[in-house]
């Protein structure tokens, strides 16, 4: 286990090797056995492939052009809950700038790019051409420790998919488009969408999966009393 946490990554450029439906449930199984808690299924996992996978793609991949050609359309496209804060702020705001002009300097996208900026963007609404989209729901009545169970359940999705030589990258970037994917996945009403998530083999030769997202030393985040 401790190879696969040194290992996983988000990956950003799948290939179109096809990943075997026992081993996608094997990794699920595995994911679940681990103790979640009195949540012991905390999530309901919708799995994407072939034309189902090709269908969702196209729908929000268009709503995405579409938003960015009439921004006005932004209140149709509610977010099912603020993943991110209203107002970033220092340190904060300084890593996320970071990370994100770490990968598009990799890239070669600049600031004034807007129209590379806004095909890379959407490369996470084809899942980043991996084979097998992942959509995480949960019953919208439950409280945030059944948030927290569902996260560490995707660890453990993410985990158990390196030790079976696959890779992952979650993706908040869909929570946006929840109201075209709960119904094309076929959720309740009682369901609101977490996240999404790439899953399949690594393309050993793009460059996008170079960038490694930079780790905090532990001083920075661990405060050791007196």
């Amino acid at each position: 286990m401790h190879a696969a946490m040194a290992t996983r990554m988000s990956v950003r450029a799948f290939t179109p090797q096809a990943v075997a439906r026992g081993l996608i449930e094997r990794i699920l199984v595995d994911a679940a056995c681990d103790n979640l808690g009195a949540a012991a299924a905390p999530c309901t996992v919708h799995v994407l492939q072939g034309r189902s996978r090709q269908a969702l793609c196209e729908q929000v991949c268009a709503a995405h052009d579409a938003l960015r050609a009439e921004p006005a359309l932004q209140a149709q496209y509610p977010e099912p809950y603020d993943y991110y804060p209203r107002q970033w702020f220092s340190p904060y705001i300084e890593r996320r700038r970071e990370n994100g002009w770490g990968l598009y300097g990799l890239l070669g996208i600049g600031r004034a790019d807007k129209d590379r900026m806004h095909a890379q963007h959407q490369r996470n609404y084809r899942f980043f051409d991996a084979p097998v989209g992942l959509v995480f729901t949960m019953d919208r009545a439950l409280g945030a420790e059944h948030l927290l169970s569902c996260g560490r359940f995707l660890q453990n999705v993410m985990l158990h998919a390196r030790l079976q030589g696959l890779h992952t990258c979650p993706q908040a970037a869909w929570n946006q488009f929840a109201g075209i994917i709960l119904p094309h996945v076929g959720a309740t009403a009682d369901e609101v969408l977490v996240c999404a998530m790439a899953l399949g083999h690594a393309d050993p030769d793009a460059v996008v999966n170079r960038f490694h997202t930079p780790r905090l030393p532990v001083q920075d985040f661990c405060r050791t009393m007196p």
